[in-house]
């Protein structure tokens, strides 16, 4: 044997690691959907074992929470707690869209899974305290977190949808208003533009129902003191 030979045994390095096996998941999932997703599927894409899995995670849901760790580090969460709160969900709310845009497969395991991942935790907080500051109460911002978090999922689902949804048939005289409308919409850009006002419009009634909310309570309190 060659003095330059290192004996058989185990490798120096382990082959694997947490990151490396949740981003593999990760590509599983893009590639094959969630109703592939396993760890006997992730063993085999990483040509390992189950047991040189288990070294690393210890269940399919340390994958699921690790794989959504992957993509809350594509949000762009710098708006919040700097900018109004309503100038910051927007802001959240496109970089959100587009992380997810890129992994719709993704979409119903995570929206279908219990969050307790730090990170995502971390956003949930800041969104929480932004609109408490601005003046919600904290049920209400929870129900606003949540009608946010389903239409942006929503929104990125349908960037994955053809271009045109709406099939006219030939013979539009049943639906003629229905016709003129698709036939005026531009070829493209269809997802981004209900996106953008559908989010300008949820703002938009949010900031009303606030304004609503606080002079009311407003008149409350003067009522209160004056009489």
């Amino acid at each position: 044997m060659s003095r330059h030979t290192r004996p058989a045994g185990r490798p120096r390095r382990a082959i694997l690691s947490a990151e490396a096996i949740y981003r593999t998941a990760l590509d599983l999932i893009d590639r094959e959907g969630t109703e592939a997703f396993s760890l006997v599927r992730l063993a085999k894409a990483l040509g390992v074992r189950m047991p040189s899995l288990y070294n690393h995670v210890h269940s399919r849901e340390q994958v699921v929470h690790g794989v959504r760790v992957l993509l809350a580090a594509e949000i762009d969460w710098s708006s919040l707690g700097r900018l109004t709160w309503d100038q910051a969900l927007a802001e959240w709310a496109r970089s959100y869209r587009a992380a997810f845009a890129e992994h719709p497969n993704t979409v119903r395991l995570l929206a279908t899974t219990p969050v307790r991942t730090p990170e995502v935790l971390d956003q949930y907080e800041l969104v929480v305290a932004s609109l408490e500051d601005a003046g919600w109460h904290p049920d209400q911002a929870i129900w606003i977190l949540s009608m946010l978090e389903a239409f942006i999922l929503g929104s990125a689902l349908d960037l994955a949808a053809p271009e045109q949804m709406i099939d006219m048939p030939a013979d539009a005289t049943r639906h003629p208003r229905l016709a003129a409308a698709v036939q005026a919409a531009p070829a493209s850009g269809r997802a981004d533009s209900a996106f953008e006002l559908g989010l300008l419009a949820l703002l938009a009634g949010l900031r009303a129902q606030l304004h609503s909310q606080t002079r009311d309570q407003g008149g409350e309190a003067g009522g209160a003191v004056t009489g």
